[in-house]
């Protein structure tokens, strides 16, 4: 008489732990945990920054951390850089710890809305040699949001594509087609788009139409194939291999 109640309470509670998990996984309705990472040479930080409300305010969480978690194992196997599992943390974009990072990643900058802390913590960033890589934003409205938040920082400078000759893509992996990742993301043909300083340093990368984090996130899902997976995997290497070199 009283299995009934108890099936269905187990599924209750079986659908909240699936629900809850999805939620931290993308950020939407559980509040992602701090990390605390280990003393190694990169530390990747994961700014939180002002947002539009597009995207429920926590478009910067989407992901984390096991896209975080698994960039860091393949560039642990895959280079000589000292790095861990752990080896991330979320950051305020608008407080003084974003200068103890200098690799910034940045997800979802289509919902930015800059306080003016976080758009002169920006500029001062990239002049102290940080550097930053946009990535999950699709789209006209997403790639004019960003552009109009980020260009606060430099109005002196602006976006132009990097070109797939640029040696950003042969600096450790060799990429010579984006677009197989394409079919696998909204938007369309994925463009990269680059700010360089006086000294003509590429400081942020930032992929339109392309999401680098679902493809380093589900790669061992069966949900991403494996050849443009491995392709997310390259580039998230080369950006990071370019900024501590360059």
């Amino acid at each position: 008489m009283r299995r009934k109640p108890l099936i269905g309470a187990l599924l209750l509670a079986a659908t909240l732990i699936a629900t809850g998990a999805s939620a931290q996984r993308f950020g939407r309705r559980m509040p992602p945990t701090q990390n605390d990472p280990p003393p190694t040479e990169l530390v990747v930080a994961r700014w939180r920054y002002g947002t539009n409300g597009w995207f429920g305010h926590m478009g910067w969480s989407h992901n984390y951390p096991s896209s975080d978690r698994n960039l860091n194992e393949f560039i642990a196997n895959a280079t000589g850089v000292d790095v861990d599992l752990i080896s991330y943390r979320i950051v305020d974009l608008g407080s003084e710890e974003v200068f103890d990072y200098p690799f910034a990643y940045v997800s979802e900058p289509g919902e930015m809305e800059l306080t003016e802390q976080e758009v002169s913590n920006m500029r001062e960033f990239v002049q102290r040699g940080g550097f930053i890589l946009m990535d999950d934003f699709d789209g006209p409205l997403q790639l004019g949001n960003m552009r109009a938040q980020v260009q606060r920082a430099f109005p002196e400078r602006l976006f132009v594509p990097i070109e797939p000759e640029h040696p950003l893509f042969d600096v450790h992996f060799s990429l010579r087609n984006l677009d197989r990742m394409s079919p696998y993301v909204p938007g369309g043909s994925i463009v990269y788009y680059g700010i360089y300083d006086d000294a003509g340093r590429l400081v942020v990368a930032a992929g339109w139409n392309n999401d680098l984090a679902n493809f380093w996130d589900w790669y061992d899902e069966a949900r991403m194939p494996l050849e443009p997976a491995s392709d997310a995997f390259r580039l998230g290497i080369n950006l990071v291999i370019w900024a501590m070199t360059h």
